[in-house]
């Protein structure tokens, strides 16, 4: 491993004595850990500060200053690497921590998180509403390493906007976009949170209204070609999905028109619902498990490392129920959007994984 390498263990990795001057690294829950012998005062105390902040020719220099074997020290990250205990921060993972003691506590605990995901950092995300949902995922994703995260919102707080990890009391009667700015910042105190300039387009955007898909905005989204995805909640019921991406997937429109296709009246009942703004709803637990349902469909998108769920499809979560349901949603023959047919649509709702 070269020299420049920042190795990191993770603080919250445990180092558990065990007999004959032995250390076990790890070893909880999932592994069984890497034992090593001997392993004396400095060489624990050196594997507790590998935080990611120093080289590992700093660090081997430390080790030798200890009267420790560099060579063996050397070897031994190696054997830690292999296991998984031990990873490689790259310096600009550091960035965002580099402001002072507070900064540094609050984002190393997303670190480990941050390693191999670092098109997070050249991201923007847009979260298109304020809401009880939008707010909170907003700061997940800021604190989740998203480089730039905007939320757009016209209204005014109101009491009822307030939720664990996005608006508060104290927020009532302000801009909601700048309620959600503070929000955003005590989860992430560097975060980029300024408006997109004319002509820039995020990666994605966030629909975080109850009923996007007659929401006039939507159809810009769409022609625009940047991907997007519902994430709000409807009732009692939180709903993530479909994730978009113009011309490939279903899109909104699609499952207006599947919606259609099983209730005549949909359209009146749709103009209903979206000819005002709605109020606050969902319970805390439910806008919160909504919130972090998306943002984990959003880092999904953004890492490339899987696909997500979403994609032609809604994902519902009724609290206290713990197994969310999925409503699959194909591209609708009718619809103009350009997404191949995949067959009927499953309107009725599967249990997720089966």
């Amino acid at each position: 491993m070269s020299d420049t390498a920042h190795p990191l263990l993770p603080g919250a990795t445990p180092l558990l004595r065990a007999g004959d001057g032995a250390v076990r690294v790890g070893g909880v829950d999932s592994t069984d850990g890497v034992v090593v012998r001997p392993a004396g005062a400095a060489l624990t105390a050196l594997l507790r500060r590998l935080d990611g902040r120093r080289t590992q020719r700093a660090v081997l220099a430390d080790a030798a200053r200890e009267g420790l074997s560099p060579d063996a020290v050397a070897d031994l990250l190696d054997g830690l690497r292999s296991e998984g205990l031990v990873m490689d921060l790259d310096p600009a993972d550091l960035l965002a921590a580099a402001a002072g003691p507070a900064s540094i506590a609050r984002t190393l605990p997303e670190l480990e998180a941050s390693i191999d995901r670092r098109a997070r950092r050249d991201a923007i995300v847009v979260v298109e509403g304020a809401t009880r949902v939008g707010a909170p995922l907003a700061a997940m994703l800021a604190a989740s390493g998203v480089g730039r995260v905007s939320v757009r919102d016209r209204g005014l707080a109101g009491a009822g906007d307030a939720v664990v990890g996005g608006l508060t009391a104290e927020d009532e009667g302000r801009p909601r976009t700048l309620a959600a700015a503070d929000a955003v910042r005590r989860a992430s105190p560097l975060a980029d949170l300024r408006p997109l300039p004319p002509g820039v387009s995020p990666d994605l955007v966030v629909l975080a209204r109850p009923w996007a898909a007659s929401d006039p905005l939507t159809a810009g989204v769409h022609r625009s070609g940047v991907p997007h995805l519902v994430a709000t909640v409807r009732g009692r019921i939180g709903v993530v999905g479909p994730l978009v991406l113009p011309g490939l997937t279903s899109c909104l429109r699609c499952a207006d028109l599947h919606r259609r296709d099983a209730d005549p009246e949909w359209p009146s009942l749709a103009a209903q619902l979206t000819s005002g703004e709605a109020p606050p709803s969902g319970a805390t637990v439910t806008c919160l498990l909504t919130a972090a349902t998306a943002a984990l469909q959003v880092l999904a998108f953004l890492d490339g490392s899987a696909a997500p769920a979403t994609l032609d499809a809604t994902v519902e979560l009724h609290p206290p129920d713990l197994v969310p349901r999925i409503r699959r949603w194909s591209a609708h023959p009718a619809c103009g959007c350009g997404a191949a047919p995949a067959g009927r649509v499953h309107s009725e709702q599967e249990t997720m994984g089966r």
